[in-house]
């Protein structure tokens, strides 16, 4: 079978001499020039690694039937890469190497990859080549398509290899809006730590080819779930320093092509191996979500006013009003006693803060020096209030 170079995937990362796997494209001349040894050598051995019959073959004389039963576990026809290979080596290499010290700490145990050998694996794959083929056309030439990471338990793993990314896993309370969240080739910790270890002592990732396209940032609290407009197709916390990727619900199967599923072992307890203030980015403040917000403030305030705040929420999702602006202008309405007692009032149902948009107003009564003790805990504050 001949596979264009979207299909090929890992070939266009760029494989130097050291121990960095970028994403992104190599450059054209490289990528084009018959005379460039070492990109003739990387082809090679990607070319060799994606052919599903060389590949299938080598498995099978060299798989124990330790690795057989994994390869099972798995499903989905997923083909093992041993140590040697290139791809399973730069995959390898670039995890560990961006663990930090967790990284000596941690074994990668299998490396995995989803030959789209089927019917219907060929078609998800045209599918992904058909979309970034439109993107190209309507940025420029530009899909933006790269490498990140996804991480889950085994199970869930094994049904998105299958059956693609459900429903189900559009958790509505996260941080960042509704859709996948991946995190960048480069920031494989951001999944890492959030893993949860297996009966058998593992933990699992995909390694996903994305399409991404043009980026928005997405603020802290939003309850976006699409683009804010054609002018956009996907989401990052940063511009400048992503962390998180956020794709869409209406494009998680169109968008993102998981092609390795890496099985690594690493310490139980993984406090203590993060940077300073890098164990978690969500705030402290407490959180709720801007319809539930509104929903407890109906319980105090006329129709007429909840309807003027609720256009105001409109305003902001339209991009007509800065989420700064909505809060203010929330503020001003409904006053700064009455919102905090109804976020006490949520904090007092709620144990879970990752889904919530964040009342900036606990932390600007705080910069105003509202209460007398800024820095005391959330609880002391709000049962002070």
């Amino acid at each position: 079978m001949n596979y264009s170079r979207v299909q090929l995937g890992i070939t266009d990362c760029v494989i130097d001499d050291g121990e960095n796997f970028a994403s992104g494209k190599l450059p054209c001349d490289s990528f084009h020039n018959p005379n460039n040894s070492r990109t003739r050598s990387v082809s090679s051995c990607l070319e060799t690694a994606h052919d599903p019959d060389t590949a299938v073959s080598d498995c099978e004389s060299c798989a124990s039937s330790d690795d057989s039963d994994q390869l099972q576990e798995f499903g989905g026809g997923l083909v093992r890469l041993f140590e040697g290979d290139r791809v399973h080596d730069v995959i390898r290499r670039n995890f560990l190497s961006r663990l930090g010290f967790l990284g000596a700490q941690t074994k990668v145990v299998a490396i995995h990859r989803n030959p789209y050998s089927d019917a219907i694996g060929q078609a998800k794959m045209q599918s992904f080549q058909i979309f970034t083929k439109a993107l190209e056309t309507k940025r420029h030439g530009n899909a933006n398509v790269r490498y990140a990471w996804y991480g889950n338990t085994r199970n869930e793993i094994r049904e998105i290899v299958k059956y693609g990314f459900g429903g189900h896993l559009i958790d509505s309370n996260r941080l960042y809006g509704r859709g996948i969240y991946l995190a960048p080739d480069n920031c494989p910790m951001e999944c890492v730590k959030n893993l949860v270890v297996g009966n058998d002592g593992l933990r699992h990732l995909l390694l996903c080819r994305v399409i991404l396209g043009k980026q928005e940032v997405v603020d802290p609290g939003s309850d976006q779930c699409h683009p804010s407009s054609a002018e956009f197709d996907s989401g990052v916390d940063d511009l400048s320093n992503p962390k998180k990727y956020i794709v869409w619900s209406t494009n998680m199967n169109t968008h993102i092509l998981p092609e390795f599923v890496m099985s690594f072992k690493a310490p139980a307890s993984l406090r203590g191996y993060f940077r300073a203030g890098e164990s978690s980015r969500k705030p402290t403040s407490p959180w709720i979500s801007f319809p539930t917000l509104i929903s407890g403030l109906s319980k105090f305030l006329p129709h007429s006013t909840i309807g003027l705040i609720t256009k105001h929420l409109v305003d902001h999702r339209e991009k007509k009003i800065s989420r700064r602006e909505l809060i203010n202008r929330v503020r001003q309405i409904a006053g700064d006693r009455l919102l905090i007692a109804v976020v006490k009032s949520f904090a007092s149902q709620e144990t879970s803060f990752s889904s919530l948009v964040s009342i900036i107003v606990l932390q600007t009564c705080d910069s105003q020096h509202i209460f007398s003790h800024p820095r005391t805990s959330i609880s002391h504050r709000l049962t002070s209030s």
